[in-house]
């Protein structure tokens, strides 16, 4: 094998495989660590200046989308990027993959409206799918399945580490610099990982011609998209029976399924379809889908509940997610640790499950009285369940496959765990627009609503946006607003603060209660996981890691 000088000062040179073996095997590890906190960051970043966000942009009703945007155009790509990178090797697309994540970081900071920052999101989501395809499958090309369950937990705590930064680092920005910069701080992390990945990971030299599936990655994309319009606008914009609504429903399911038809008789397929025949790859797929449901429903809406429901600053948001992430750190670690140890993992993901279930209930009996030590409490039980299940999942899968498919198997489960992510962010969007508009208009008090009526229609529409408690400014404007009324202005004022809070939190545990539900089915299919004892591979006989 071309592997017997890749660890000079010249860094690694044209090679036939993916399989990376000596010390240069730990310079790989540190950039694909890297190159993973990069990707994590900006997440957790994003998450939380993003109530901040919709206060400048506006555009509460498509809050969810900015998160849709970059999720479903690295679901999309994960695959064709993974099918790729078996052959040609991880490297290219590494580097590519940084670039382009560059670049729509940069844009996103110059975004003037929600339209312009959903867009350059989605650009985000292009480069981003290479940093979720990949990490997991170089990892592959590292270690042999036993020990790869603790460089999983490895892998898992360097992303709960940058979910501690992250929050912190995007709330202080967003509170002292303005959130533009969540989305510039990007560049300079994301250079160091692009260095990194230049010098460690090994070009791949082939003769192979790849036919990538195009025709595939079309479909899905017109089948994905209607789709996610449909859940966002239903019961908003148009009525769920509307001709608009079931047509987009309809016309989604038949361009899916002739995406799944086009996979069977395509010659490379960006989603092999016979990976789903092996039970071990449907079961873990099923759970980390709903898994990752679960867990957007929560992360992607809970910065808006301690900011919006409980009153705190962008920052002390941050600061309150750090417990979960800690929590998450050494699940991981324990989880990793123990099934290289016993080289087994099945009770793990059910124990696992179960807290992460535990968690989600918790978090639905949350309310506007809620205070910091229950939130951390319910939090730090969300974390533990959520960083013991990931690894084992990818781990799980990862032993049942030849080497040779590596990257398109870790593609095709990341593809849809991603699409639990990207269907969740819209409908859950919804929920919370649809009960926060409802629960607002069935409890104003009649003094209130009097009084509105009498402001202009742009200070009514500012009314009607739960942005209004994120944002200083727009708080200062409706709090000059009801003064005009006088003595009673200040009450007024008071009382609608009270009945937003209300209605947003009542709108955000119905997320919670969504999410629980599946957390609860991901539970009960954890309990069908295959269990395929960790083997050790043969080519990393005699040339394991001290």
């Amino acid at each position: 094998m071309a592997d017997q000088d890749r660890t000079g000062s010249e860094g690694p040179r044209a090679q036939n495989t993916n399989r990376i073996t000596g010390t240069q095997r730990w310079w790989a590890l540190g950039a694909v660590l890297l190159a993973m906190f990069f990707g994590a960051l900006d997440q957790t970043v994003v998450s939380t200046a993003m109530p901040v966000i919709i206060g400048d942009l506006h555009g509460f009703d498509i809050y969810a989308w900015v998160f849709a945007a970059y999720l479903i155009t690295s679901a999309v790509t994960v695959p064709i990027y993974g099918k790729l990178s078996d052959t040609y090797g991880r490297k290219p697309f590494y580097i590519g993959g940084l670039t382009v994540f560059m670049i729509g970081s940069a844009l996103s900071g110059q975004a003037h409206s929600m339209g312009e920052l959903i867009a350059f999101r989605a650009l985000q989501g292009i480069g981003a799918g290479a940093m979720l395809s990949m990490p997991r499958a170089t990892i592959g090309d590292i270690f042999n399945p036993r020990e790869r369950g603790r460089w999983m937990g490895v892998v898992s705590m360097t992303f709960g580490l940058a979910s501690i930064v992250g929050p912190f680092l995007g709330g202080w920005i967003t509170d002292q610099l303005g959130w533009p910069w969540v989305f510039y701080i990007n560049l300079p992390v994301a250079a160091l990982a692009l260095g990194g990945i230049i010098y460690a990971l090994p070009w791949v030299r082939t003769e192979k011609r790849v036919h990538v599936d195009w025709v595939g990655s079309v479909l899905l994309v017109l089948g994905l998209v209607p789709m996610l319009l449909a859940f966002t606008w239903a019961g908003s914009k148009y009525a769920w029976s509307s001709p608009i609504i079931i047509g987009m429903f309809v016309f989604s399911a038949i361009v899916l399924v002739l995406f799944g038809w086009n996979e069977t008789r395509a010659p490379e397929p960006i989603i092999p379809m016979e990976f789903f025949t092996k039970e071990i790859f449907a079961v873990a797929n099923i759970v980390g889908f709903l898994l990752s449901v679960g867990m957007f429903g929560t992360l992607l809406f809970l910065p808006l509940f301690v900011q919006g429901v409980l009153g705190q600053s962008a920052q002390n948001s941050g600061a309150i997610l750090t417990p979960m992430m800690v929590s998450f750190i050494v699940s991981a670690l324990v989880a990793g640790q123990l099934m290289s140890r016993l080289g087994r993992y099945k009770l793990i993901a059910v124990a696992s499950a179960a807290l992460m279930g535990g968690g989600l209930y918790l978090f639905t009996l949350l309310g506007v009285n809620a205070g910091w030590p229950i939130v951390v409490r319910d939090m730090v039980i969300l974390g533990l369940g959520i960083g013991g299940l990931l690894p084992i999942l990818n781990v799980a899968v990862q032993n049942a496959f030849a080497y040779e498919v590596m990257g398109i198997v870790n593609a095709a489960q990341q593809f849809v765990r991603s699409l639990g992510s990207v269907i969740a962010a819209p409908i859950l969007g919804t929920v919370l627009a649809n009960v926060f508009a409802a629960r607002m208009q069935a409890n104003m008090p009649a003094a209130l609503a009097q009084a509105i009526a009498q402001l202009s229609p742009s200070a009514q529409q500012a009314l009607t946006d739960p942005q209004t408690l994120t944002n200083a400014q727009t708080q200062a404007a409706i709090r000059s607003a009801f003064n005009a009324f006088g003595p009673a202005g200040a009450q007024l004022y008071q009382q609608f603060i009270s009945l937003v809070r209300t209605s947003l939190s009542t709108g955000i545990r119905q997320l919670f209660t969504i999410a629980f539900y599946f957390g609860v089915a991901a539970f009960i299919a954890t309990l069908f996981l295959p269990e395929i004892p960790l083997k050790h591979d043969e080519f990393y006989e005699g040339d394991r890691p001290s």
